[in-house]
């Protein structure tokens, strides 16, 4: 797949917009799962601090005159997380960040078991839930699904 947006790496100069990225994306995408509970902030923006100065971990980022659009962090072998703008929706960011992701050499992920929207993308590209569960470290502690990239032929 040739990306038809220009792609970056983000720099910790990144983390805010990170942040506010994925609380718009989650506040839209996962109001049925995180209803009105207070968004977790200082813990998200302290977990992209770490994730932007761990040497293994790339995130790619697209972005437009008002801020970013899509993100997608990832290392060697996982998707770490994959967010869009939900005025972006379904304009193929999503899959280009997951393409850069599987490029890099992920092999699993991780999506909430009550994403149905991430995890329709991720099936219609090949992937499957394995089986193993986790919750997830926010409240309301929804459990997460682990999903495995297709065995290589």
């Amino acid at each position: 797949m040739t990306p038809r947006h220009a792609w970056r790496r983000a720099t910790r100069d990144d983390a805010l917009a990170l942040r506010d990225l994925e609380r718009t994306a989650s506040q839209t995408g996962l109001a049925h799962v995180f209803g009105d509970l207070p968004y977790p902030d200082d813990d998200v923006l302290a977990r992209w601090v770490l994730l932007l100065d761990d040497p293994e971990v790339a995130v790619d980022v697209v972005e437009d005159e008002q801020g970013l659009v899509v993100l997608a962090a990832h290392d060697g072998s996982t998707l770490r997380h994959l967010a869009v703008r939900p005025d972006h929706w379904s304009a193929g960011l999503g899959r280009e960040g997951f393409a850069r992701a599987e490029a890099a050499g992920a092999q699993r992920l991780w999506v909430l078991e009550a994403n149905a929207r991430a995890r329709r993308l991720y099936e219609a590209l090949g992937w499957t839930p394995t089986g193993v569960t986790q919750e997830c470290p926010w409240p309301p502690f929804p459990t997460e699904v682990e999903y495995a990239a297709p065995a290589a032929d």
